[in-house]
Parts: C-alpha cells; sequence; structure tokens
C-alpha cells in the first residue's frame, strides 16, 4: 500500500509543470528530517516534496480486504529569497511559495487510484502549516487523507 501511494503521488506531482512544460518540483523523496539534518543530508535540489506516513489504523471488512482512513504529510521545501514584507523588492518571489503550495492542494484534490491490490480516493487536503522560522529552506506542510481499501492476499 505504501509504495503504491508513494509512486502515486509522485507521479501526480511530477504533472505539476512551468510555462515551459518542465516539471515544477525537482525532488521527491521519503521524509527523513531532511531540514534538521541539512549538514548531513543528501543535497536536493528545491522545490522539493518529501511524503511522510502518518500511522494508519486498519478495519477488516472480511474476505482479506482491509479499510482505512489514510492520512499522508508532504513537506514541501522551497528556498527562501528574501523578505515578504510589504516594499521588498522580494515580496513577490517570497510569496511564490504560497502559489506553489495551492497549485499542489488543487492538483491533489479528489487523486484516486488502483492497482488492483489496493484502491485509494477521496485525497482530501485536512491541515496546512506554514513555517515561520526559517533560514535558506521553507518547509511547509500539508497533510491529506484519503480512504484506502487493500486486498491482503498470502504470498
Amino acid at each position: 500500500m505504501r509504495k503504491f501511494l508513494y509512486l502515486s503521488i509522485i507521479e501526480k506531482l511530477k504533472q505539476l509543470t512551468d510555462p515551459d512544460g518542465n516539471p515544477v518540483i525537482r525532488t521527491f523523496d521519503l521524509w527523513n528530517e531532511q531540514v534538521e539534518y541539512i549538514e548531513q543530508e543528501e543535497v536536493f535540489d528545491t522545490p522539493a516534496v518529501f511524503i511522510e506516513f502518518r500511522p494508519v489504523t486498519w478495519t477488516t471488512l472480511g474476505g482479506g480486504v482491509q479499510r482505512a482512513e489514510v492520512t499522508i504529510r508532504l513537506h514541501i521545501i522551497t528556498h527562501w529569497d528574501g523578505s515578504a514584507r510589504d516594499g521588498s523588492l522580494y515580496q513577490q518571489q517570497s510569496l511564490d511559495r504560497f502559489d506553489l503550495l495551492d497549485r499542489i492542494d488543487h492538483h491533489l484534490f479528489n487523486f484516486a487510484g488502483s492497482n488492483r491490490r489496493t484502491d485509494f480516493n477521496m485525497f482530501r487536503r485536512v491541515g496546512s502549516g506554514t513555517n515561520h522560522n526559517h533560514e535558506e529552506l521553507v518547509e511547509d506542510i500539508s497533510d491529506y487523507t484519503c480512504m484506502v481499501v487493500d486486498a491482503v492476499r498470502k504470498e
């Protein structure tokens, strides 16, 4: 389930492009406190999206089928371009990160997928966190839920 969701989210977000048709998001990975340990972390290009799976509680429906509401947290990392203060030369560049967050939120709304073993649908934003204490990298957070139905099969 996690691998399928992870890869599906990446493929969906790769569809966000700039006016020249290039992908807007340049780095995708699983969340591993990349911003906290930036000195030890492998260098990554921004904007970046790191995907975190929140704890899941499953309900068994019967016949080897389980269902859960799954929460996924996106850590969206952008480069800080300068002050957003009114009158600042960098105000527009600094506020561009909010446009990216809106684009991601709108693009993922109602996102769904299936691979014949796992189905997910009703992708919805349920929380947002805006970083107000940053240095050169800004980490904003968006939480989403989706309904997942997973068929448990013996290997």
